[in-house]
């Protein structure tokens, strides 16, 4: 066929789509050539692109494999794919199509002409047990149409974190999925006018996790040039299992297994066990504030491990990738706990090291009910657990989990080499916001920061107050993204930001002023400064199997 007649034929068939199905662009990726629509917003989106795929049968809890081609031209709409999961009653989730093959990518492309963009790639949360790629809307972080923007599922739970350190469990499927989808980037997306060179990492509470956890393994080296944490970081005691084979032991203890000491029946029996054994548990309300199948310290089993010591081993010997983050929390993480207050209050007045986390050693019981003592005193004084200390509850919930694990490793990363870490805390609250229960007091929920930057609040019910600091952050956000700092010289915001020193100073304070503060939560983290330096757990690789 000429060249003319060629040239003929593609016109005529973009003429017909545009004529009939409105706005399309064609791309032509490694696997080969996709088409994306342009929606009412003028952004194009390529959705459900397979960036990978997902191993099956005995092979389920491998890293995944390279994505399928194809050879006619692929139609990149939403099928609302999802990974397997737990159903925790997010109605979000209810309407996706949960199936195994599940790694799929939805690139957010702006309507330009302009090429080598750079491009943010955003991890989602959900404890490491549910979510997907599309979770939160990312069209509001576009209006200056400089960014891509990408989306993506990995494994979660079970299928993405069982541990048991054989060839065939070896663990980190999830993390693995993530490097795929990073791997996926440097192949591809310059072909949707992005740059491959220029790509952020970004994610939100377990995501941030993840999003941190890539800057300890090798396997990410040179697929991201910096990272945006929000409301999570590598030092929680849930972002990874202090004894994966212990878990996946206890957990098949309660699916009624005996043969747990025996490694091969143990990992038959999680080979065997029906999709929905294998996700009924979401294991989201555990007093030590753990969520069980998370990532773990591998053991080298021959192929590509993706974290081969314990975070905290990584940056003593400060042998990481040291990129600039923007880094931070909000002011009542807690909150994320507030549904079992009526729950566990009783039993924190009886037994509160029943709730310390998990990730904490101790020579003897005495040592750690006086160690319990010291901390139930620090948050509630001399008073019991109940409604009128609930304040004290948000707290100690918001400092084990978010604050204090995302302080250490700021300080820990600055103090080891890291000078570019923008810090912040947001604690912005609304005239719409619900009180703390029991309390005329409100507070920064868990990832509130990510819901003001993503698209999933209906603006028309904001505040004119919400909405004036929600472009400023996006504007902070969109800085960085394409420069690395998120007030650079010459911006348009009317203020500084300096990168945070070890004794975490200064930081942005991201509320109804906008300002440069101190040292973020200066008492509360030194306190758990302290409790770590003496009481820190390691987490453990899976021993050798016998």
């Amino acid at each position: 066929m000429s060249c003319v007649i060629w040239c003929l034929v593609v016109l005529c068939f973009s003429s017909i789509f545009a004529q009939d199905e409105g706005d399309w662009r064609f791309v032509k990726t490694a696997q080969g050539h996709v088409r994306g629509r342009k929606e009412p917003d003028g952004v194009y989106v390529f959705y459900n692109l397979p960036y990978a795929t997902a191993p099956s049968g005995d092979d389920k809890f491998k890293a995944p494999l390279p994505p399928p081609k194809w050879t006619e031209t692929y139609e990149a709409a939403d099928k609302g794919i999802i990974c397997p999961q737990a159903d925790f009653g997010a109605e979000k989730i209810k309407t996706k199509t949960m199936q195994e093959d599940c790694l799929i990518a939805n690139v957010y492309v702006p309507d330009t002409l302009e090429k080598n963009l750079p491009v943010v790639l955003y991890i989602h949360g959900g404890a490491f047990q549910v979510g997907f790629g599309d979770w939160l809307k990312p069209k509001q972080l576009m209006k200056t149409n400089k960014i891509i923007v990408v989306t993506f599922n990995y494994r979660v739970g079970i299928h993405g974190f069982l541990c048991l350190g054989t060839k065939d469990v070896p663990g980190n499927a999830g993390m693995k999925d993530i490097v795929a989808m990073l791997r996926w980037l440097k192949k591809n997306i310059a072909s949707f006018g992005g740059n491959p060179d220029d790509v952020t990492v970004a994610g939100y509470s377990a995501g941030a996790a993840a999003a941190d956890l890539l800057t300890y393994s090798k396997s990410a080296n040179g697929l991201y040039k910096r990272l945006i944490i929000e409301s999570g970081s590598s030092l929680a005691e849930y972002a990874v299992q202090l004894d994966p084979l212990e878990n996946a032991k206890s957990h098949a203890k309660t699916l009624n297994f005996t043969k747990v000491d025996d490694i091969r029946a143990l990992e038959w029996f999680y080979k065997t066990l029906s999709d929905d054994a294998l996700r009924a548990d979401a294991f989201l309300v555990r007093k030590d504030s753990t969520f069980v199948f998370v990532p773990c310290v591998e053991r080298d089993t021959g192929d590509e491990v993706f974290l081969d010591d314990s975070p905290t081993n990584i940056l003593k010997k400060g042998d990481y990738n040291k990129v600039p983050m923007l880094y931070g929390f909000t002011d009542m993480e807690g909150l994320m706990r507030a549904h079992y207050f009526d729950l566990w209050k009783s039993g924190m007045n009886d037994k509160f090291s029943d709730f310390l986390p998990a990730d904490l050693k101790f020579d003897s019981d005495k040592q750690k009910e006086k160690v319990a003592d010291r901390i139930k005193k620090f948050y509630f004084e001399d008073k019991p657990v109940d409604t009128d200390s609930i304040l004290g509850y948000v707290d100690y919930f918001t400092d084990i989990m978010f604050a204090s694990p995302a302080l250490r490793t700021v300080s820990s990363k600055v103090a080891s080499g890291s000078d570019q870490i923008y810090l912040y805390l947001y604690s912005f609250v609304d005239e719409n916001d619900p009180f703390v229960p029991h309390t005329k007091v409100k507070g920064a929920s868990h990832a509130a920061q990510s819901h003001a930057i993503f698209d999933d609040l209906i603006e028309k019910n904001s505040t004119i107050e919400f909405e004036n600091l929600r472009e400023i952050m996006r504007e902070m956000w969109r800085y960085f993204i394409t420069t690395g700092k998120p007030v650079p010289k010459g911006s348009s915001l009317p203020f500084a930001w300096r990168p945070t020193n070890a004794a975490r100073s200064p930081h942005m304070s991201l509320g109804r002023v906008v300002e440069l503060d101190g040292i973020l939560l200066e008492d509360r983290g030194r306190f758990w400064d302290g409790i770590y330096k003496k009481h820190h757990r390691e987490p453990v690789p899976p021993s050798t199997p016998s």
